[in-house]
């Protein structure tokens, strides 16, 4: 019971803290699809373009968590200072980057996909809208990395629970042009994320300058300039957690971009089919976040049986509690439908498209706290490289042949998603294994 309970102290306000981070996408889709179809459609492409690259660039950045929770388990508090400050320059470096590649070569991919004109503006000036916050909100992530490796989950939490309502509040202003603001529809939600990132890295900052055991490290008293060989060493552990992680986000996006030749409704369908499995991913996917933290922190210590229990604790609790969400969601899939949609194409599209979901689900729920799991351990590169095989080299792959030439159409590409999920969690089940096997050779059993 005690596991158990450590267990729920760290989860639960990660998990309030994922679900309303992905409130505020929900709120975007839900805001663009009722002010019209292009402008959801146009918000679609482009957060298939976007959100792939930032949450690589985030995953990169996470690489921090299981080195400062190594380092915390075994009572090295410098290395933690280092590590953050360190963690800034990687930010600040990754995002100039993203912008720059991402200024030169969005407006061509875009063009490309030869959108409706009021799809393309949207898509195009909502990118451009958002990323305008980007740096600062890698720049939090740095520090968020601070609090969780430290078990400080609900200051994280209270940090989510102020910035995503001035989010909301601020799209619903800059959407639909309310207190004299122009009504910019799609474009809106993308101006209001942006200023959310900057609340939010204002209230990190306040938390690690102010709040005690953050305080004591007196991370912003001195400059330390960027190290190449430090930033190499925790990039070598950051880019394949990124790698892994772009490998599943970015097949959702490339599918994403295959529906935009099925038409605005088959476009805009998916995206709310998608946006509504994210809310429920984000079960698994706190899960994941937390056994990354407390498997982190016992192998740190030495303690290679209690970062077994908890193992077996999060695999467990993610295949119950989202096997009844999704049990739940087939009767449901109606009401769901009519939150993100007026249009009567749109509805029954999307009904399909929900019922897709629950084998999304249930192979999410079997994936993701493996992968959490092997973070904590520092073993990352073999997740990449099976996250590789079961995504591109084999879901996408049958996805296309069944949409393209056995004329499943757009639902071919979610049996291949499907697919390849299922296949990412039977590999990584076997890299566990292995792993474990190793911790009995490191620590003995």
């Amino acid at each position: 019971m005690g596991k158990a309970r450590e267990f729920f102290i760290v989860l639960v306000p990660i998990f309030v803290t994922q679900l309303a981070l992905v409130a505020t996408g929900f709120c975007d889709t839900v805001m663009a699809g009722h002010f019209s179809s292009e402008d959801l459609a146009g918000v679609a492409v482009g957060a298939n373009l976007y959100f792939p690259v930032f949450t690589t660039c985030i995953s990169v950045l996470s690489g921090l968590t299981p080195t400062i929770v190594h380092a915390y388990g075994a009572g090295k508090r410098w290395s933690i200072v280092f590590a953050v400050r360190q963690g800034f320059w990687q930010a600040l470096f990754i995002a100039a980057v993203v912008l720059l590649l991402g200024w030169i070569f969005v407006p061509v991919i875009i063009h490309s996909l030869q959108l409706e004109p009021r799809v393309e503006y949207v898509a195009i000036h909502w990118i451009l809208a958002i990323s305008c916050g980007m740096p600062l909100i890698f720049l939090s992530a740095v520090l968020r990395n601070l609090l969780d490796a430290h078990g400080f989950t609900r200051l994280t939490m209270l940090v989510t629970l102020i910035t995503v309502p001035i989010n909301i509040v601020a799209n619903f202003f800059l959407v639909y042009g309310w207190g004299g603001f122009p009504a910019l529809g799609g474009v809106g939600s993308g101006i209001g994320t942006a200023v959310a990132y900057g609340i939010n890295l204002l209230l990190n900052v306040l938390i690690t300058l102010y709040v005690t055991p953050f305080r004591n490290y007196h991370i912003f008293r001195r400059f330390m300039p960027p190290l190449w060989g430090a930033c190499r060493r925790q990039l070598a552990l950051g880019l394949p957690i990124g790698g892994a992680i772009f490998c599943e986000v970015s097949i959702f996006s490339a599918v994403g971009l295959f529906m935009a030749g099925y038409g605005t409704a088959v476009l805009a369908a998916h995206q709310a089919a998608l946006n509504f499995t994210t809310q429920v991913y984000m079960i698994p996917l706190s899960i994941s976040m937390a056994l990354t933290i407390l498997v982190g922190y016992e192998l740190g210590s030495k303690r290679p049986v209690d970062a077994r229990k908890y193992a077996r604790l999060g695999r467990i609790l993610s295949l119950i509690v989202v096997g009844i969400v999704a049990a739940l969601l087939i009767p449901m899939r109606s009401i769901i439908s009519a939150i993100y949609t007026e249009d009567p194409a749109v509805h029954e599209l999307l009904l399909v498209f929900l019922a897709y979901t629950v084998g999304m689900q249930l192979a999410d729920a079997l994936n993701a706290p493996l992968q959490g799991i092997l973070r904590g351990a520092k073993d990352v590169r073999a997740a990449f490289l099976l996250s590789v095989i079961s995504n591109w080299a084999a879901g996408l792959p049958i996805g296309w042949l069944l949409a393209e030439k056995f004329d499943f159409g757009p639902y071919g590409y979610w049996i291949g998603l499907i697919a390849g999920l299922l296949l990412g969690g039977i590999f990584l089940s076997m890299r566990f294994y292995f792993v474990e096997k190793k911790w009995d050779v490191m620590y003995g059993k």
